[in-house]
């Protein structure tokens, strides 16, 4: 797999209205376990839309990743022009760092937000040119990112389209190597 997308949960799904709340890097050491292990096997392209929540924190462990993995590239491709216009100034900063450092930023509607039908041709943009999907999301947990995966998988029925998940399982694992680690170096 040449190319990823990577999405999720909004942050508000997640119950996360902070930057600085503790499940961000929990979720962010997931990915980048995860990311890591596909450019072992040829990954070159990280692909977000720049959503508020798991796309932005997936950009910043590429970002993070960038600097072990020389050939590492991201993309922010968006739904539309200045989709953090109604962000808080410090979301607004954290966005523009991310477009500052992605490979390439482009908008798949050359317009500002038009209607619902800007986020379908995202997906419909995004899912066409990449060779996979990395999501985080949990079946017992339903939220926006069932969308995507729905159409994920009819598309996994017509090309190879893996899809590979980061479950509450995933995370809960994290904190518990974390847990461990904190106790060993006592």
């Amino acid at each position: 797999m040449k190319s990823v997308l990577v999405t999720g949960y909004k942050a508000s799904e997640l119950g996360i209205f902070s930057l600085k709340h503790p499940g961000i890097d929990i979720i962010k050491k997931a990915l980048k376990k995860r990311i890591a292990a596909l450019i072992d096997d040829g990954l070159e392209w990280v692909i977000v839309s720049g959503q508020w929540g798991v796309e932005l924190w997936a950009a910043e462990a590429t970002v993070e990743l960038k600097t072990e993995y020389d050939n590492l590239r991201l993309a922010v491709i968006t739904p539309f022009l200045d989709q953090e216009e109604n962000w808080s100034d410090p979301k607004k900063e954290l966005y523009s760092r991310i477009t500052q450092q992605a490979d390439y930023v482009k908008s798949v509607t050359n317009s500002k937000y038009d209607g619902p039908w800007q986020f379908k041709e995202r997906d419909k943009f995004l899912l066409r040119n990449t060779d996979g999907l990395l999501l985080v999301y949990d079946e017992e947990k339903v939220g926006s990112p069932k969308f995507i995966k729905e159409q994920a998988e009819r598309m996994a029925g017509t090309r190879v389209y893996p899809i590979i998940s980061i479950t509450e399982y995933d995370l809960q694992s994290i904190v518990e190597e974390e847990r461990a680690d904190v106790f060993y170096e006592e």
